[in-house]
């Protein structure tokens, strides 16, 4: 098993930044692809950005590009997504997600979530 803990979120005004944590335990030399998921108010949950430390590969959704970026420290098992430039329509709850697989294409591939942390951009 692998558990993952979000922190980071909160907050902040049209504009600004914000830096959220994922730090994975357990199980965590398995899991080989990590990324960040986000549900806004009434709305299905949506895949963000995603990374394969082991493959070099990165994934961006269109309304993130340019803005975010996800990175993660193999040193202390955590992952990172630094979100600039943040919009009103970015404000979500902010899921971790990690999967055995070699990537991650849809939620459903997701095997281990965290609990989420909210994320709320003021206009």
């Amino acid at each position: 098993q692998v558990q993952l803990v979000e922190s980071g979120g909160g907050l902040v005004q049209a504009g600004g930044s914000l830096r959220l944590s994922c730090t994975a335990s357990g199980r965590t030399l398995r899991t080989a692809t990590m990324g960040w998921f986000r549900q806004p108010p009434g709305k299905e949950r949506e895949y963000v950005t995603a990374i394969n430390w082991r493959a070099g590969r990165t994934y961006y959704a269109d309304s993130v590009k340019g803005r975010f970026t996800i990175f993660r420290d193999n040193t202390k098992n955590t992952l990172y997504l630094q979100m600039n430039s943040l919009k009103p329509e970015d404000t979500a709850v902010y899921y971790c997600g990690a999967s055995d697989r070699s990537w991650i294409s849809s939620n459903v591939e997701v095997d281990y979530w965290g609990q989420g942390t909210q994320v709320t951009v003021s206009s």
